[in-house]
């Protein structure tokens, strides 16, 4: 029995932890926010970022790695989720002008409604503007599976990790509540259905 008491917690925590890890690359945190001379600390071509979830905390993540000099591109991806309205991509737009950023600075894709198509719909802006390096910008939940479909769908692009801190969705304390257990366990599912072929 106490020997149960005292693995059962421990091996709770590794769980956590290993989630954590896995679901949330973060590959800049070597770079202590400063833009440096060496990989994967090196300027981009471009900071991607998707809507959904948190998007707004998304946005402005990307705006601040914007500012702190990383890139001279911001690139918006989403869809709307109300057709009658703008596209999320628009609004992420408008967000980022309104903090300082020249419209002539942004690009964005409005069609996206999937992670998938997020990476395919890039691809292209992309492609139509050279860019080969970029820094992915999305929920601490999302990062792993938006970093496989971005990886997949634009293979000619390097693709740096940088996952959100702390939004309304998610936390380093997510394993808290049950919402963040539901956002792990499903963002765990859908990784593997997409090593089966089945991208969402």
């Amino acid at each position: 029995m106490i020997r149960f008491l005292v693995i059962f917690p421990i091996t709770i925590i590794a769980i956590i932890v290993a989630i954590s890890l896995y679901l949330q690359p973060h590959d800049l945190d070597s770079c202590n926010e400063q833009v440096g001379t060496t990989a994967p600390c090196l300027p981009v071509d471009a900071i991607v970022a998707v809507s959904g979830g948190d998007t707004n905390a998304r946005t402005d993540e990307a705006i601040r790695v914007y500012k702190n000099g990383w890139s001279k591109t911001l690139i918006f991806s989403g869809a709307a989720l109300d057709k009658s309205g703008p596209s999320n991509a628009a609004v992420m737009q408008a967000r980022a002008i309104s903090q300082g950023v020249p419209a002539s600075a942004i690009l964005i894709d409005e069609l996206s409604e999937t992670t998938k198509q997020n990476a395919e719909n890039t691809k292209n802006i992309f492609d139509a503007h050279n860019i080969k390096t970029i820094i992915l910008v999305t929920s601490g939940y999302h990062q792993k599976r938006a970093s496989l479909e971005f990886n997949k769908r634009a293979p000619g692009v390097t693709t740096y990790n940088h996952p959100v801190d702390t939004d309304q969705d998610w936390s380093f304390w997510w394993w808290t509540s049950p919402h963040g257990w539901t956002l792990a366990i499903t963002e765990l599912f859908k990784i593997v259905l997409f090593y089966f072929g089945v991208s969402q």
